[in-house]
């Protein structure tokens, strides 16, 4: 649980410079929610963004599994509005930094 730990750690300590370390510099996040895809700068913006907002919360982060190709996660986020979301994160590992994450969300009621 390598890779889940070091994102937990600068997830927590909202530390973007190290969280953006783990991120290939070819990096996609395909949202399929949304039909999107985000290249690395994009996406640190996004990351930047929640990790200053106070009223994003992760409720709850979970491994599910984890080996030296891919991380599968679930998480809980919670947003400003008070809406929840179950998050199913799935990233794709190439020499020990995330290259490819793919992420389905459903609305939690």
């Amino acid at each position: 649980m390598e890779m889940f730990r070091a994102l937990k750690k600068a997830a927590a300590e909202k530390d973007i410079e190290a969280l953006m370390s783990l991120y290939h510099e070819d990096f996609e996040f395909i949202r399929h929610q949304s039909g999107t895809t985000l290249k690395k700068p994009e996406y640190r913006e996004l990351n930047s963004r929640m990790l200053s907002d106070a009223s994003f919360t992760e409720v709850m982060h979970r491994c599910i599994y984890e080996n030296k190709d891919i991380l599968v996660e679930h998480s809980v986020m919670r947003f400003q509005d008070g809406s929840r979301e179950s998050l199913i994160s799935v990233k794709m590992i190439e020499n020990g930094q995330v290259v490819r994450q793919e992420t389905g969300a459903s609305l939690m009621k």
